[in-house]
């Protein structure tokens, strides 16, 4: 299904859904019942409302496939041996004869209420940056928990809002400020410049056709953080600031209990 032309003034861009059936911590969770049709529909929904030129949903399994079919979604079946979502949105670009500065969007398949506004403004950020071939979207971060939380990915960036490093550990690092912390309660100053990655990636079709042939970086193999492969080659990766962190995403069975609440208070 194709969308019609945003009028946003947007540049033109192209959204695809990596929607894998297994899971490791929630296996068919893009399948599963939220508010009466599956997780996979919203983010399909959602995809279609931000004006994108297609959008397509790429998967490896006949359920999902024949799922997506069914509620109408334009879907490609993949090879079933890709590590990661960025390599199936790779495939799908070389399938649809994306020329390279077309722009693609990665919208994971278990976000179902992903603000539309973040994928509007890391697709204006990367076309933007004529020197960039991805961008990405962070937050600030006010908690000294979330700081210090090696699941809360980190990101510093230079004066041209471009990626520096991309990490678990706390940074930066206040050297005065941090000495002896005995707590990692409470908040940070105001303007300490501290940024939580928000896992949005949008690529330029030259970075998808070459990301095969970029080996894993030392960084990124110590780091577990697929980003840290692109910075390590020299990519440049915009990134654009968000007003606040998103609601969570469908990694757990708690997380789609959690979903279906609001969903029953919005309803009530």
């Amino acid at each position: 299904m194709t969308t019609p032309k945003n009028t946003q003034g947007l540049p033109e861009f192209h959204i695809v859904i990596p929607a894998r059936y297994a899971s490791q911590r929630f296996p068919k969770k893009l399948m599963a019942d939220l508010g009466g049709k599956p997780v996979l529909q919203w983010v399909y929904e959602l995809s279609l409302k931000a004006g994108a030129q297609t959008v397509t949903v790429a998967t490896d399994h006949e359920v999902i496939y024949q799922a997506a079919s069914e509620f109408g979604a334009s879907v490609i079946m993949t090879r079933d041996d890709h590590e990661n979502g960025t390599e199936r949105l790779a495939e799908v670009a070389a399938k649809m004869g994306w020329k390279d500065n077309e722009i693609i969007v990665n919208v994971q398949g278990d976000e179902p209420f992903l603000p539309i506004e973040l994928i509007h403004s890391s697709v204006m950020a990367l076309s933007q940056d004529n020197e960039a071939e991805m961008a990405t979207v962070a937050c600030v971060i006010d908690d000294v928990a979330d700081l210090f939380n090696p699941n809360v990915v980190k990101v510093v960036c230079d004066e041209m809002q471009r990626a520096l490093y991309f990490s678990r550990a706390p940074m930066p690092w206040d050297r005065d400020g941090f000495a002896g912390i005995d707590s990692k309660e409470g908040y940070l100053p105001v303007d300490f410049p501290a940024l939580r990655h928000i896992g949005l990636y949008v690529y330029r079709a030259s970075l998808l056709a070459k990301y095969a042939d970029l080996p894993m970086s030392p960084l990124e193999r110590w780091e577990k953080l697929e980003q840290l492969r692109f910075l390590h080659q020299g990519v440049k990766v915009q990134v654009a600031l968000a007003d606040s962190l998103p609601m969570h995403g469908v990694d757990t069975p708690e997380d789609l209990e959690k979903l279906r609440h609001q969903l029953s208070l919005l309803d009530s």
